[in-house]
Order: C-alpha cells, then structure tokens, then sequence
C-alpha cells in the first residue's frame, strides 16, 4: 500500500462494492490518498429513480441518499486502498452523528463527495468517516458514520 493517489472508474467501484442500480450512489472516485481520505463524484441526472416521488414538480435529492453516497465512497477509499477488488466485500452502517443538511441537491447538480478517515485500520471491521459533500464548493451534508466492513467467510 503506497501513498501515492489513486482513483477508481465505474468498472472498479462495482468490483468493489456490492451496491447496483439504482442504489450505487458514486460515479467515480477521483482521488484515493491510501487509507485517509477520497474525493468522489455522483453526477445527479432527473432519471434518478427517487425524483418521481421525492418531490413530483420540484425534484430533491433525498438527504439519506448523499449521506449513503458518501459512505460508499468511503468503502471505495477503503476497497482500492486494501487491494478488495473482487472480493465481495460486505458493508453496513452502524450510525450516523453530527449529520447536518445544508441545500437541496437536484437535477444538473454534481456532487463532490469528500470523505477521511477517523477510525480504522487494516484489519478493523469498524470504521469512523467523516464526509462532506459540496455543489459548485457549496455545502450540502455533512456527516460523521460509522460502517462495518468485512469480507464472506473463506475470503
């Protein structure tokens, strides 16, 4: 594991975290540095599948799904650092703190989903992030979560 920056495409993401349409949250993640901290992007379009309730004639983003985006960057972070592409590896939250929304995000917007490490290691199953994810440098969330990861039995 080095710490020279990384990053992950589409293709690498879902070799590395279980979520599928219409629940994976991240487009790309486009700076991994190791195990402290991502950058990543979700570029929001009006197909989102939750704009057809939430609201109909004035879609927003709803507040759970970017905090659910900026813990699968997380796992991300964690996935490319640990070397997990491929295998299968599991995540749950636990809990969520200090979790403040700030503006609506909605169709057009991109979000910048910036997450570090507060707890964990390699070898921990608990991990402690904190996020942020901005618009055009513009707070929307911000959170603190705790995740367990882990790996299938035989892995």
């Amino acid at each position: 594991m080095s710490n020279k920056l990384k990053s992950a495409d589409i293709q690498l993401i879902q070799r590395i975290i279980p979520h599928r349409y219409p629940f994976l949250l991240v487009d790309k993640v486009i700076e991994i540095n190791s195990l402290e901290s991502a950058t990543g992007i979700k570029n929001v379009t009006f197909n989102e599948p939750y704009f057809q309730g939430h609201f109909p004639g004035v879609p927003i983003m709803p507040g759970v799904t970017i905090i659910e985006a900026l813990a699968q960057t997380s796992a991300v972070m964690v996935g490319v650092s640990l070397d997990l592409a491929d295998k299968n590896l599991l995540i749950y939250f636990m809990g969520i703190d200090n979790c403040k929304f700030r503006r609506k995000v909605g169709p057009g917007d991109t979000l910048e989903l910036r997450v570090s490490v507060l707890r964990g290691k390699i070898g921990s199953k608990v991990w402690k992030f904190s996020g942020t994810a901005s618009v055009a440098g513009e707070i929307a969330a911000e959170a603190e979560f705790t995740a367990m990861m882990e790996l299938p039995l035989g892995v």
